[in-house]
């Protein structure tokens, strides 16, 4: 049975683990869509043209180490911004939460642009200070030589650039259920996502 489920919030709020934690539950196909962005913004840094970048994406560009960098996630917010550069990635990602095994798509506008008509969605977020916290602490892990400060104005800055854009904003989709993982530990967070999506394949099964 298709089933869709939309996990949209800022970065650094957890979506990404919790929709790889939910759609191992269910047995869901995951997409990570900011990967699809992250991979335009690597081709940019590297010199390509980001709308061709973004009309010949492939997959095997979506396994790069560089793709978890600074400098990508911040080329990525910047060409996310371009429409010509949103609607080619727009068929790839909803051919994806169309699989019939049902599928687990994490992003931005998954809920109010790409599967408006999705089956359950979330909208995950938490505080800026938060938020920063845990990506400083992911990068640092990795050996980078970061400051705390830095990471969080790019939070900042993602933030208000993502909230602001003409096309596609971040916002919540009026029927999304809002989990906020402030204060949350991961466990948690994915208990509580598994029960509001529980609730909706309830709901699809007996619509």
């Amino acid at each position: 049975m298709t089933f869709t489920v939309a996990i949209d919030g800022p970065a650094a709020a957890g979506k990404g683990t919790i929709s790889k934690a939910v759609a191992a539950h269910f047995g869901y196909a995951h997409l990570d869509t900011g990967l699809l962005y992250r991979a335009v913004g690597a081709k940019v840094l590297r010199g390509e043209d980001a709308i061709a970048a973004a009309q010949t994406l492939d997959p095997a560009d979506l396994e790069n180490d560089e793709l978890r960098t600074p400098a990508v996630a911040q080329a990525a917010s910047e060409v996310a911004v371009i429409p010509q550069v949103r609607s080619a990635l727009v068929a790839f990602q909803r051919s994806f939460a169309r699989r019939d095994s049902g599928a687990v798509l994490d992003g931005r506008d998954i809920g109010t642009v790409i599967c408006p008509q999705a089956d359950a969605k979330l909208f995950v977020t938490a505080t800026a200070d938060r938020r920063a916290m845990r990506r400083f602490q992911e990068l640092t892990a990795k050996g980078m030589d970061i400051a705390y400060e830095t990471v969080l104005a790019d939070v900042k800055e993602r933030d208000a650039r993502d909230r602001s854009r003409a096309t596609a904003p971040l916002v919540p989709a009026d029927d999304a259920v809002l989990l906020d993982t402030s204060d949350l530990t991961v466990d948690d967070a994915v208990a509580q996502a598994i029960v509001i999506i529980e609730a909706a394949r309830g709901l699809a099964k007996n619509g």
